[in-house]
């Protein structure tokens, strides 16, 4: 393979891609054809949480080829790896989030979701927060405020409104009319922005008061990134659908909403299969999850996020870095400018570590390594990002 049939024959989604032509991964490390190494301060847009290739999820993978791979759709069959994924995750969360729907990606758990407010409810419409982003398929990109995001694609789906993340005020706009209010609990693209002040309590409350569903989007906080299993216990709040993705799938593709029996079951009645997917719970892939999501919680990985999320908040010092963002090791650099983060990402690159940017946010730094990073390799990733910046 080239990278001239890279650009030739696969779609490209932006003009200019970063262009690595991968040979291997390892631990905190990709490697190019030409022997390039990069220190992952990535992790596949927070998707490989434990690294790559780690031993544990490679081993489930092929023990699980060696016995089945796909074998039917979606909830016909009891596939083990599936079921012990979902019992699993059940045991780690409060009573009410008992029972999951695995499928292929996080927008897809997004759109399920979306479905099950509205069929439970009865209810049409959704609430979501400005700068939102929750994935790309029409449903969850209905969701997202910045137009010229969405206006090449419209018409979406109608009967979403916009409130604007930690306005307190703006909670007057849930009302009896509100099938759901969908959050994420710390803000990804807009620039990691936690919540502050009880908000997301405050948001259940109203909730709780005019009878909508409060649905968080984990899909980014979660499975330990912020020193919690999910983001959510660390704000005093419980959802009533859980969507989580990326990191559960430790490298392969997944996505997962998760509620009560109560509320799961009207997917079941008037219509029939209320949500149907082929390949959501495949085996292989429940178990890279299950592989995943054991080593999360029997390991010291999640406090351990905490620790360097305080080693990297000292290290990083620099009068061009205003604050970093977020919790655990979902964290953000934010810059003086948009020029000095694409510079920065540049120079990093062009010295061997991986940064990316974020969606709606220019002047900011994406840094969500793997949680299984040492302090050493964090440490050389620093100097190189502090070299950057005293280039700018």
């Amino acid at each position: 393979m080239s990278y001239q049939d890279f650009l030739k024959y696969q779609t490209q989604t932006s003009p200019h891609p970063l262009g690595v032509d991968v040979e291997r991964a390892s631990g905190s490390y990709i490697y190019d054809t030409n022997g390039r190494s990069y220190l992952d301060m990535v992790a596949g847009i927070s998707a490989c949480t434990l690294g790559h290739s780690h031993p544990k999820i490679t081993t489930a993978i092929k023990q699980q080829v060696d016995s089945y791979m796909h074998v039917m759709v979606y909830g016909e069959f009891a596939q083990g790896p599936a079921v012990e994924l979902c019992k699993f995750l059940a045991k780690q969360l409060p009573s009410n989030l008992n029972t999951t729907y695995l499928v292929n990606s996080g927008t897809e758990a997004v759109e399920g979701s979306l479905k099950l407010a509205r069929r439970y409810t009865g209810r049409s419409e959704i609430i979501a927060a400005n700068n939102s982003y929750h994935g790309n398929t029409m449903g969850s990109l209905s969701l997202m405020s910045p137009h010229e995001r969405k206006s090449p694609f419209l018409p979406l789906i109608p009967g979403v409104k916009h409130i604007t993340f930690n306005c307190e005020w703006c909670l007057q706009q849930i009302t009896s009319k509100t099938a759901a209010v969908i959050l994420e609990t710390i803000q990804g693209g807009a620039g990691f922005i936690e919540p502050f002040d009880d908000y997301l309590k405050k948001v259940k409350e109203r909730c709780n008061a005019v009878g909508a569903l409060l649905i968080l989007d984990e899909i980014q906080p979660g499975i330990g990134r912020t020193g919690k299993l999910f983001g959510f216990e660390n704000y005093s709040v419980v959802p009533d659908i859980l969507v989580t993705g990326k990191g559960l799938g430790g490298g392969l593709p997944i996505g997962a909403f998760t509620s009560s029996h109560a509320i799961m079951k009207s997917l079941s009645n008037n219509p029939k299969l209320g949500h149907i997917t082929t390949f959501g719970g495949n085996p292989v892939i429940a178990a890279a999850g299950l592989a995943t999501l054991k080593e999360v919680v029997k390991s010291e990985l999640m406090p351990l996020a905490l620790e360097k999320e305080v080693f990297i908040k000292k290290k990083l010092q620099h009068q061009n870095i205003l604050e970093i963002r977020g919790k655990g090791l979902m964290l953000a650099i934010m810059t003086d400018s948009n020029e000095t983060t694409n510079k920065v990402i540049k120079y990093c690159f062009d010295h061997g570590v991986l940064l990316f940017w974020l969606l709606f946010e220019p002047k900011a730094i994406r840094l969500t390594p793997p949680l299984t990073i040492t302090v050493a390799e964090l440490d050389k990733a620093c100097d190189i990002i502090l070299e950057a910046f005293n280039n700018t």
